[in-house]
């Protein structure tokens, strides 16, 4: 659509524009705000050097296509099936990631498969190794400290303070 020796034009003054913005931010914000805006500032010559400045004109050109289409559709039904589908499917995608944070829904573990026994070892293991797979008995809730009062709100805070070797 354009030639390409407008676009020269075009992309130095975007460059120094953007150049002259970052300069302003140096002064204002620091250095951070320059040094990223001199970034992207370089970005529209690098473009047109390297010939990219073409294929962001298709995209560009491409979405507005699209977006005048979907607005000249707005009275075909299937318009509106395929904006209501890609509306569930972001609410799908929302949802399922508000479940993963939380940790609902995931897949249930399945529980290990047990060796073949023969004569009271698993096949392929030795009883060292049953021995140290073997469950362990575990202690649930620790026996009470002796000498505690229901006075004493302060008790648990105490223990562990001396557990860290603080007080």
């Amino acid at each position: 659509m354009f030639d390409t020796i407008l676009w020269l034009p075009v992309c130095a003054g975007a460059t120094g524009l953007g150049l002259v913005l970052s300069f302003l931010a140096w002064r204002r914000r620091g250095a951070t705000a320059g040094i990223r805006g001199v970034a992207w500032s370089l970005l529209p010559i690098a473009a047109y050097l390297t010939g990219a400045h073409a294929l962001i004109w298709g995209i560009v050109a491409s979405v507005v296509g699209f977006v005048t289409g979907l607005v000249a559709g707005i009275i075909n039904p299937f318009v509106w099936a395929g904006v209501g589908l890609a509306g569930l499917a972001v609410v799908l995608f929302v949802v399922s990631g508000v479940m993963r944070k939380r940790g609902v829904g995931g897949a249930t573990p399945k529980p290990p498969k047990q060796a073949k026994v023969k004569s009271g070892v698993k096949t392929g293991e030795t009883p060292a190794a049953q021995a140290a797979t073997a469950p362990q008995a575990v202690n649930p809730s620790p026996a009470p400290a002796k000498g505690r009062t229901k006075d004493d709100d302060f008790s648990d805070i105490e223990e562990i303070l001396k557990r860290r070797g603080i007080g």
